[in-house]
């Protein structure tokens, strides 16, 4: 029998709605995004984030029930991400979640934001175990294992900033506009590796860490200005790059190589990012290793992919009751809602 889910995700400045069949087919989806609204502040403000988010989500919910032509007594599941994220925006998605729940009786599923990322992926074509999740975020850094569905084992971490952070900390040192990963990742394709910028922790762990390069480049931005020196904007932001992307890659082609797997799947925003996508693609090719990557559409934050996530935690035995509550910074891998808790 089909299962239709209707998920919400507002973790951040997103509002998104989406119906998912089976966990693999997306009906329809509406993502309300709030990008324009922030540029002006050079980032996301929680408090405006969550007033949006008042502001739109029954709008959102209408149109998705409108374009899908569902009715919400054909919905059998609510997904919705209760964490981690922006408090204020989680708690109106998880409000009108819970209300929906209560109204039409339907079961109630609790979807972590990281797994949304990674379940983007069986949007595309179904997960195939065992594999290694590479998630690269704004917030988060990690390399999870997996043997099966909804079964996560992170063996890897950023010990401070994320990658998605660090680009675009340095984005606003070079004085690109927010959001401004995509703008580092667009002049990388244009500069030079020039510039004298440290790998970081470019160690035999499976951790990340980004401070060091981040402050690496404020420092070399403020010197070249101090002797007068023009700023090579491309330059430093393809030496960034190179100097990122080379860790992260190494450390998931060790990961997939001692782990012994042969399907490599990347999440998260910062899957958008061209040269990452195209290097672990090549990566992979050469060494017979199969690589799923998520559509542009899928890499941003989206109902979709809590919609696809929340399926297998159903099939799980995950599920929540009206309690529920939001969370800013959850760990996937010591969740409540788990039934496998793998550290």
């Amino acid at each position: 029998m089909d299962t239709y889910c209707l998920a919400i995700e507002t973790s951040c400045d997103e509002t998104s709605m989406s119906i998912i069949k089976n966990g693999i087919e997306e009906i329809e989806t509406v993502v309300l995004t709030q990008i324009d609204i922030h540029k002006k502040f050079g980032g996301v403000v929680p408090e405006i984030a969550s007033r949006s988010h008042i502001e739109y989500i029954t709008i959102v919910l209408d149109e998705l029930l409108t374009k899908s032509k569902i009715n919400i007594e054909n919905i059998d599941i609510i997904g919705v991400t209760y964490g981690p994220g922006l408090i204020g925006s989680l708690l109106i998605g998880l409000q009108c979640a819970k209300t929906i729940s209560l109204i039409t009786k339907k079961t109630l599923i609790p979807v972590h934001h990281i797994a949304g990322h990674i379940y983007a992926n069986n949007l595309e074509k179904r997960l195939q175990f065992p594999l290694i999740a590479l998630v690269v975020s704004g917030g988060h850094t990690e390399l999870v294992y997996m043997d099966e569905d909804y079964s996560f084992k992170r063996i890897g971490n950023t010990l401070d900033d994320a990658v998605g952070e660090a680009y675009d900390k340095v984005a606003k040192i070079l004085g690109l506009e927010y959001p401004g990963g995509p703008k580092v990742d667009k002049l990388a394709k244009s500069g030079k590796d020039t510039y004298n910028l440290p790998y970081p922790l470019d160690d035999d762990s499976y951790n990340f860490s980004f401070s060091g390069i981040k402050s690496a480049v404020v420092n070399l931005v403020h010197n070249e200005k101090q002797r007068g020196n023009n700023i090579r904007v491309e330059d430093i932001c393809t030496t960034f790059q190179n100097r990122v992307l080379t860790v992260i890659t190494k450390k998931t082609m060790r990961a997939i190589k001692e782990y012994k797997v042969k399907n490599l799947v990347l999440a998260g925003g910062v899957a958008a990012n061209e040269a990452l996508r195209k290097s672990l693609e090549k990566l992979c090719q050469q060494n017979s290793i199969d690589f799923s990557v998520p559509r542009i559409k899928y890499c941003t934050d989206n109902a979709a992919m809590i919609g696809s996530a929340a399926y297998y935690a159903y099939k799980k035995g995950i599920i929540a009751d009206l309690e529920l509550n939001a969370v800013a910074t959850d760990s996937l891998y010591d969740s409540k809602f788990s039934k496998k808790i793998n550290t």
